[in-house]
């Protein structure tokens, strides 16, 4: 442990930390009289965090050692099984075009082996779940110090607070509190989020029994990555673990507590994965997002953690981490090169997992423990902007599959991301080159004599039969691992917590039939984000959409136009030269044609509440909330009441925000070259030529607000003038 003053809280019980009635206005206002005095953040402690180098030796670490026989039969299971499912679908697929497939054909066969071995994998992958290990939490003692880590960027202030407040309460209750703190680490660039961020968060410390710290750089490099390793450079030294948390998901105290001693208990642990749930959902997309999450997830972070074993993935949050491991190991350099494929690493977790486990230290996943929540993207529009961001930073995984040391798990890690955004282009490939041996079959006149003095005719050779089989496998691979997850949940009480085996059945199959109308939809979605990244376009850096609103008419007619003249055209071509051939592609075309009206409706937060009327969708979180999520709703709630609604001049307005505003910033004006501190020195010379507050804001750039946020001076100039 390292030699740091002792981690005590903020403001103890006794002053009425845990206790205080938030709904109460006096109580509000006589802390905003008493404002805690403390500084913003605590003494630093300095960790080294160099970049790695992927050509280079990996730094030394613990040996692990070999995997168990559970893992490696595992392996086999996931691994062995999707190639033989490959190799016996690639057979029966050749036979189907008999001994002299053409050109097209080839191609069918090739665009169907890949999605016929990804179908394979995900049963596959499932099934090994069968073989995952019993865990436990040792007892014992444990004094690791604890740093609860969350980075924020232009988030709902008041929501962000009331999750850590809440989290904050569930420490000091389960005996945590005097070994843990808390960090809100902001990227914030915009003035009036960062105002709103700082009260919010001086709120939060208000009311804390246990440290909170708030940090905002001045500097957004590395992005969410950069942010966190800042945090490690600056401060790692005073904390032995830490738990990363996005701003919109949270672990609960004893799911904390477990994890904290299953890594004090191994010290090869390097980090320890949590399955988040998802929670919060109100618009129908979001339910079936957490639905499908609840209830086929759990056995699906069971196959993953099966042929993992040690060397499991990271997700970027909702997990823990031994700090010294992490400095030593995951630095990240810039890529050389422009983006996407260069500079910045976007999906930086993935290669932080790699890189601990390339230096031997064990990365895991632990689906066992429940209490871990995270929110979900409230409608489709909104899941597509994130998920380009997604794909782009699993593409750029593409130049460093082959770095040196990596485990070849790791390396599946790798191509199971990169794949599961290339499999949108392949499967629309595969429809379009089916379509085009149709076409082929009926607009051409078949040549059975194609040589000179050939004897006999080259009959056309398609098995209907063989075509048949093949498609129910396929369907029987994707559907079957679904089922698992609702015979699981039969199994346990699960189902009664969902509404009952009826209700869950319902939900399920309702389930399916959206996702088969999303799909399509999502398909070419994708497929158009691969398309902009090989093209050269970059998907910048936006805060995330956590609460959305369901799109107007136009917006989604806008959006999803090529969407449904696709599919209104194809069903014309196909009514018109092959009637039959609309049986099977009825789900795709439906989806396209309807996708305007699937992805408004999808994100009506009224039909939301109509399926939970109807107990479709339900999980169990939703019939018996968690008490931290609860008690996060109303703290969110009770302190957006009291967040400032007139912006930045309540800073002047009210010497109580500003006083707030003073305690998270350092004493004195920020130092420094003069050219890092321009928009500071044009700050404060229109703050000096401004009559009144108002004017003085109606000057000020948005730059120029950000940097008076950042200045007790310049806050103090700002105050005094006339209101």
């Amino acid at each position: 442990m390292n030699e740091t003053e002792p981690l005590m809280p903020l403001q103890s019980p006794a002053d009425g930390g845990v206790d205080l009635p938030l709904s109460e206005e006096a109580e509000w206002a006589a802390l905003d009289l008493e404002l805690t005095g403390g500084p913003a953040t605590p003494p630093e402690a300095h960790l080294e965090m160099p970049d790695q180098d992927f050509r280079g030796r990996p730094p030394h670490g613990p040996d692990s050692g070999w995997p168990s026989l559970r893992t490696m039969l595992a392996r086999l299971v996931a691994f062995g099984g999707a190639a033989a499912i490959a190799w016996a679908g690639l057979r029966e697929m050749r036979a189907v075009f008999g001994d002299n497939p053409t050109f097209l054909q080839t191609v069918l066969l090739i665009l169907f082996g890949l999605t016929f071995t990804w179908v394979g994998f995900s049963f596959a992958s499932m099934i090994a779940g069968f073989l995952a290990p019993r865990l436990s939490t040792p007892e014992g003692e444990n004094e690791a110090r604890l740093a609860v880590a969350m980075p924020v960027y232009h988030e709902d202030a008041a929501a962000t607070a009331g999750l850590l407040a809440a989290l904050a309460r569930d420490l000091y209750r389960v005996g945590l509190g005097h070994r843990t703190e808390i960090f809100v680490l902001s990227d914030s660039r915009q003035p009036s989020a960062v105002f709103e961020e700082m009260i919010a968060i001086s709120r939060l410390r208000d009311i804390s029994p246990v440290p909170i710290w708030y940090r905002r750089r001045r500097s957004n490099k590395g992005r969410k990555a950069g942010n966190i390793a800042d945090f490690v450079t600056r401060w790692g030294g005073r904390y032995d673990q830490m738990v990363v948390l996005d701003a919109d998901s949270v672990v609960g105290a004893t799911t904390i507590k477990a994890l904290s001693a299953r890594m004090n208990a191994d010290p090869a642990v390097g980090l320890i994965q949590t399955m988040p749930m998802l929670v919060g959902g109100q618009t129908i997309f979001a339910r079936l997002t957490q639905f499908a999450g609840r209830i086929y997830g759990p056995a699906i972070a069971r196959g993953v953690a099966a042929w993992s074993g040690n060397n499991g993935n990271f997700w970027g949050h909702n997990a823990i981490i031994r700090v010294k491991a992490f400095a030593e190991c995951c630095g990240l350099p810039e890529l050389p090169g422009k983006p996407p494929f260069g500079g910045t690493i976007l999906s930086h977790d993935f290669v932080e997992a790699a890189l601990m486990r390339r230096a031997g230290w064990k990365v895991r996943l632990d689906h066992d423990l429940r209490e871990s929540f995270e929110g979900s993207p409230p409608t489709l529009l909104d899941m597509a902007v994130r998920e380009r961001r997604w794909a782009q930073g699993n593409l750029q995984h593409s130049r460093l599959i082959f770095s040196r040391g990596f485990t070849w798990v790791s390396r599946a890690h790798f191509v199971i991301g990169i794949m599961g955004f290339l499999m949108s282009p392949i499967w629309l490939a595969m429809l379009l080159v089916g379509l085009a041996l149709s076409a082929n079959v009926l607009l051409s006149r078949p040549d059975y004599f194609p040589q000179t003095y050939q004897l006999f005719p080259d009959w056309p050779t398609f098995d209907p039969v063989r075509m048949l089989w093949l498609f129910i496998a396929a369907m029987c691979f994707l559907l079957i691992p679904k089922f698992i997850g609702i015979f699981r949940a039969w199994l346990r009480p699960l189902a009664r917590n969902s509404g009952g085996s009826a209700r869950l059945l319902a939900s399920a199959l309702f389930e399916i039939t959206l996702s088969a109308l999303i799909a399509p939809v999502q398909m070419l979605i994708q497929t158009r984000q691969i398309i902009d990244i090989l093209r050269g376009r970059d998907s910048g850096w936006e805060a995330q959409v956590r609460a959305g609103q369901m799109p107007q008419w136009s917006v989604v007619l806008r959006r999803h136009s090529l969407h449904m003249t696709l599919g209104i055209g194809t069903l014309i071509v196909l009514a018109i030269l092959s009637p039959g051939q609309l049986i099977w592609l009825s789900p795709i075309l439906a989806g396209l044609i309807l996708s305007p009206m699937t992805s408004r409706w999808s994100a009506s937060p009224v039909f939301g509440r109509w399926a939970r009327r109807h107990g479709l969708l339900v999980t169990p979180e939703e019939r018996d909330p968690p008490e931290i999520l609860t008690a996060a709703n109303a703290l969110d709630y009770r302190i957006a009441g009291t967040l400032p609604r007139d912006g930045l001049a309540a800073v002047g307005r009210d010497p109580a925000m500003q006083a707030r505003v003073a305690s998270l910033l350092r004493a004195g004006a920020p130092s420094g070259p003069a050219a890092g501190r321009l928009d500071a020195i044009s700050a404060e010379a229109k703050l000096a030529h401004a009559g009144t507050q108002a004017e003085a804001l109606s000057f000020l750039t948005e730059a120029e607000k950000l940097a008076m946020l950042e200045n007790r001076t310049l806050v103090d100039i700002f105050a005094k003038l006339p209101k």
